[in-house]
C-alpha cells in the first residue's frame, strides 16, 4: 500500500522560505510523475507543481519562479523549495500521483504572515 507522509510546513513570514518533503512508500518513486498540491480554507485543493519520470517540471503561473519541485528517486523523496513566500500561499500542502491519486496523506501546514 502506497504511503505519502509531508513535512517541512511551518509559520513564516511574508518574504521568507519553506522547504516541503515528502516521503513515498510503498511504491517505485522512479516510475511515476508526481506533482505537490494544496488546499486553502474554503478552496479547492489545487497542483501547484508537478515534476515527471525525466525531470520535466511544470508550474501554475501563481508560484512560477517562486517555488521549485524536485525529486531524489534514490530517497524515494519529493521535495519544494518555496521563497518569496506569500500569504495567499497559506494553505496544506500534498504530494501524490499526477495521473491516478493514491490515498492522502495528512498533509503538511503552510501558514504565511503579512
Amino acid at each position: 500500500q502506497v504511503q505519502l507522509v509531508e513535512s517541512g510546513g511551518g509559520l513564516v513570514q511574508a518574504g521568507g522560505s519553506l522547504r516541503l518533503s515528502c516521503a513515498a512508500s510503498g511504491m517505485i518513486l522512479s516510475i511515476n510523475d508526481m506533482g505537490w498540491y494544496r488546499q486553502a480554507p474554503g478552496k479547492q485543493r489545487e497542483l501547484v507543481a508537478r515534476i515527471a519520470t525525466g525531470g520535466v517540471t511544470n508550474y501554475v503561473d501563481s508560484v512560477k519562479g517562486r517555488f521549485t519541485i524536485s525529486r531524489d528517486d534514490a530517497k524515494n523523496t519529493v521535495y519544494l523549495q518555496m521563497n518569496s513566500l506569500k500569504p495567499e500561499d497559506t494553505a496544506v500542502y500534498y504530494c501524490n500521483n499526477i495521473w491516478h491519486f493514491w490515498d492522502w496523506g495528512q498533509g503538511t501546514q503552510v501558514t504565511v504572515s503579512s
